[in-house]
């Protein structure tokens, strides 16, 4: 598979699709925007942006609730030849000031209900942005600010792409960590092609006739690839969601007009939906298949969720930095409690301390090489060095790997704890706590005993209604895994600190017993 030396991400989608002009591509709050409205809404917009004399290259920020305006100025910098900064709605001023001044961007795109906190963001820092286009705007807005519909409207289509070729930038991601500034993560045009050709369509194997609904945004590398790449590179339909995943929101839309045939979610999602007394009956949804991703998919809620629904979870693992999914596993094979084997064309490598590959059965280090790799962390060489070393990208997991070739998640390398000399998966013990018919969900970190000895310290939230004790969980735990293993010491919390992609943050709680 290779690319033309000329390639513009977003006219490549524009072609494959113009024969469905007529189609659904997107479902949001406000109503439906067909394949050739979708066109030729970001043919303006690109027209817009050059209006406003964005340049080639220039970084325009997207900070923008999921609507059909996303994919729109999305899709239209792509084809003007700017490069869109997709950046997380649930951030403070004091992140997007950084990022505004860390990316240079010298125009906005952004949701009227987030233009206050943008503004205010501008008015901490030094920032280069000359023109602010706001969508669904709830209020007057300021003089540099123009209404997307009404500059979309001003504009005739943009005649041709610009003549991008796929190695070009096209759009960044930030990828935060667990500590530090988030890191500008750089991809290209030819990046989301490889992510659509390599998994979207051999593994998840999408159709035109699927309707795509992701919990997880657009802003997101898994979000982008649920929502944009993935069902736009086939002519599926997408249905967008600007509130938050709870379970309600999301079985509102299972059970809707739209009703999705595909769902991409992440295991506190799923484990949140499987604990609610609102849980849609199997004949009230229509889908066939759902996505995991974020981190890894305990087994047991896979099987609770394929007993009610008779619908397979996908669990696979992806990052910001390889854009998508990367080790997955497959629709009619699924080995529950391993995120799977390797996606074709992605090698795969786990490394021990002395940087060697570990036997078969061990915990390493893992380390990817694959097309879809971002180009670099924007103005951040160490970063970028300690990342992407000579074609791999060290991804900062710890995993294993059977005999048969299948991956097991074993925790993120600043989460493995070592007791009594041995490394412990926190998730390990999280998984077997998350057993227990009590326990809905549970985070493990290293504390250290009187004797200032690290032993494992488990925060468990129990189900609604449900009552464990302590002595009762560890017990549970003994019975399961090796001794040294079962958590030392236990506190029950209503709930645990998350990302907003419903990712645990262990480190908050490491922050908490320290102080």
């Amino acid at each position: 598979m290779s690319l033309p030396d000329t390639f513009n991400f977003a006219e490549h989608l524009f072609a494959l699709n113009r024969g469905r002009a007529q189609k659904t591509a997107y479902v949001d709050d406000r109503g439906a925007l067909g394949y050739g409205q979708l066109e030729d809404r970001a043919r303006r917009f690109a027209a817009a942006l050059l209006a406003d004399g964005v340049q080639r290259e220039d970084r325009v920020l997207l900070l923008m609730l999921d609507s059909s305006d996303w994919p729109v100025c999305f899709l239209g910098s792509l084809y003007a030849g700017a490069v869109p900064v997709a950046v997380n709605t649930l951030l403070t001023a004091d992140d997007y000031a950084y990022m505004l001044e860390h990316s240079g961007a010298t125009a906005a795109m952004v949701s009227g209900a987030l233009l206050p906190v943008l503004q205010e963001a501008m008015a901490k820092g030094t920032n280069q942005v000359h023109r602010l286009f706001v969508s669904q705007p709830t209020a007057a807005l300021p003089e540099n600010a123009r209404n997307l519909d009404s500059a979309i409207a001003a504009q005739q289509p943009l005649a041709a792409p610009a003549a991008t070729s796929p190695k070009d930038h096209a759009f960044w991601l930030y990828s935060s960590g667990s500590t530090g500034k988030p890191k500008g993560t750089v991809h290209t045009h030819a990046n989301p092609w490889w992510t659509a050709e390599l998994y979207g369509k051999p593994v998840l194997g999408l159709t035109e006739n699927d309707v795509c609904f992701s919990a997880a945004k657009m802003y997101f590398a898994y979000g982008l690839g649920n929502a944009l790449t993935f069902p736009l590179s086939v002519g599926a339909t997408v249905l967008l969601m600007a509130e938050r995943p709870t379970p309600d929101a999301t079985f509102r839309r299972w059970t809707g007009a739209h009703k999705p045939t595909v769902f991409f979610g992440a295991p506190t999602g799923f484990a949140g939906m499987l604990a609610s007394p609102h849980l849609p009956a199997r004949e009230a949804v229509a889908l066939r298949m759902c996505s995991s991703a974020g981190e890894a998919l305990p087994g047991e809620i896979a099987q609770r969720f394929k007993q009610h629904f008779g619908c397979e979870i996908v669990d696979g693992i992806g990052s910001t930095e390889m854009l998508h999914i990367f080790i997955s596993n497959r629709p009619g094979d699924i080995r529950y409690g391993t995120t799977g084997r390797p996606v074709e064309g992605y090698e795969i490598e786990l490394r021990g301390e002395d940087g060697k590959p570990v036997p078969v059965g061990e915990v390493g280090d893992l380390y990817i090489k694959g097309p879809s790799t971002a180009v670099m962390y924007w103005g951040n060489p160490e970063k970028t060095a300690d990342t992407f070393r000579e074609g791999w990208t060290k991804s900062g997991d710890k995993y294993s790997r059977d005999a048969d070739g299948y991956y097991t998640y074993a925790g993120r390398s600043d989460d493995m704890l070592k007791v009594s000399g041995i490394y412990v998966s926190p998730f390990e013990v999280e998984a077997t706590l998350m057993q227990h018919p009590a326990v809905l969900e549970a985070a493990v970190i290293g504390k250290q005993d009187a004797d200032g000895l690290t032993k494992t310290k488990a925060f468990v939230v129990r189900k609604e209604g449900q009552s464990v004790s302590e002595d009762e969980l560890k017990a549970f735990v003994k019975e399961r895994l090796a001794p040294y293993k079962y958590p030392r010491f236990m506190e029950f919390v209503d709930e645990l600190p998350k990302t907003a992609t419903g990712k645990i943050q262990r480190f908050r709680l490491r922050e908490r017993e320290t102080q």
